[in-house]
């Protein structure tokens, strides 16, 4: 275990870092061990079930605090960000080969899409576009494939590369998902990435377990119950080894204090991958990776999925999508099946994380299709994306969107 290393990243080392937490919170644990992979299991198989299992009410019928929020104001950094409605792709061929990523290439992609995006050539002026020295800033990588579907730590060099050009302190920079063992498993270790902070909000304690001697969660204080919270009229029970991870039941989700008190601008990165006949990219990356309490939430899938990130926690402080489809999961998602995974070679960027998606269910339908598992669009899966729209996150009509494709030579 690198228990001893995440404290020092995560505790009074970083004191002086907003919102900096106690060695109690955010400890995490360096490997899930058999108990915790486990629980991840039980957790996917629970997920996917609801997932598939139709409400016992229409998703429209169920009540969220949504519109407690709708009126707090914007701030120049809110979602769809300072590109509204553009979206670059990069094609990226060998960047990977069957899931062996070229370091190089990966790099150059993340420099040619920063620099069609921004309009600038000089990388350091792209990345202080969204960010400055000061900023403690959030990498929100998407592991629940783990090594085998998962954010590529190759991409994440080339982002913390660009950041540093930027003069951002490597001290000031935090990779984080909503689950810490399963970023370990995906190699976001201590040691892979020396001097960057490694937060998850759901883990294990130093004595391997969900629970401390008094038998309290160790992750229950890494949720924000002072700050505003999501809820939704719907419930679900959970059992002895889900319930360590979701933190709490009933019908509020609330918020990491990831994003409530330590970042203060997040950059998203999720990876390509299907789920069912649509994505779950930028949108739902943010959202399930922030919030607690969530396998009841897929009863409100289109809703869920787009409402916590009008949340000023998130729609303020997400400045850029980089969406990671070096590698993709065409079926089976949006955990991953080795079956289904190949090399897809492709980047998308973008401040509008609505827009973003749009792209990604569309090059996703495409590939379906091309492959025989579906025969047209699935209209009905994009409705989370009028939502967000409808929010003020960004542009779900295709016209609106301003697609620039290119490809490494």
């Amino acid at each position: 275990m690198h228990t001893d290393e995440v404290l020092e990243l995560t505790g009074e080392k970083n004191a002086h870092m907003p919102g900096a937490v106690s060695r109690r919170k955010f400890l995490g644990a360096a490997a899930a061990g058999a108990t915790g992979l486990a629980a991840a299991r039980a957790l996917g198989a629970q997920e996917k079930a609801a997932d598939h299992k139709p409400p016992a009410q229409k998703p429209a019928d169920i009540k969220t605090n949504i519109d407690s929020v709708r009126n707090i104001p914007r701030t120049k950094d809110s979602m769809p960000g300072r590109y509204p409605g553009r979206v670059i792709k990069i094609a990226t061929p060998g960047a990977s080969v069957e899931g062996k990523i070229n370091a190089a290439r990966a790099a150059e992609a993340v420099n040619r899409g920063m620099a069609e995006l921004t309009g600038e050539t000089d990388p350091a002026k792209s990345w202080r576009q969204f960010v400055s020295p000061s900023d403690i800033i959030g990498l929100k990588i998407n592991p629940i494939g783990r090594n085998l579907l998962s954010t590529k730590p190759e991409v994440v060099d080339a982002i913390i590369a660009g950041l540093v050009s930027a003069g951002v302190p490597k001290s000031n920079i935090v990779i984080w998902d909503r689950r810490h063992f399963q970023m370990i498993e995906a190699g976001f270790t201590p040691e892979r990435f020396p001097g960057i902070g490694l937060l998850g909000t759901e883990m294990k304690g130093p004595n391997g377990d969900f629970y401390d001697e008094k038998g309290e969660m160790w992750a229950k204080d890494n949720i924000d119950r002072q700050a505003p919270f999501y809820s939704a009229d719907v419930e679900m029970k959970y059992n002895k080894n889900t319930l360590p991870m979701m933190l709490n039941e009933g019908r509020e989700s609330y918020f990491t204090k990831i994003v409530t008190q330590k970042l203060t601008k997040i950059i998203n990165v999720p990876i390509f991958k299907n789920a069912g006949t649509t994505v779950t990219l930028c949108l739902k990356n943010l959202s399930y990776g922030s919030i607690s309490n969530t396998s009841r939430l897929h009863a409100i899938w289109t809703k869920s999925v787009a409402e916590p990130c009008a949340f000023p926690v998130l729609r303020d402080k997400v400045v850029l999508n980089i969406v990671d489809g070096l590698q993709a999961c065409y079926d089976g998602g949006p955990g991953a099946n080795p079956k289904f995974i190949y090399d897809a070679n492709l980047m998308l960027f973008g401040t509008d994380p609505v827009a973003v998606d749009l792209i990604g269910h569309e090059l996703m339908t495409q590939e379906r299709i091309g492959r025989g598992i579906q025969q047209f669009e699935d209209k009905a899966r994009r409705e989370f994306l009028d939502i967000a729209a409808a929010l003020g996150l960004g542009t779900a009509k295709r016209e609106a969107v301003i697609l620039k494709e290119l490809s490494l030579a």
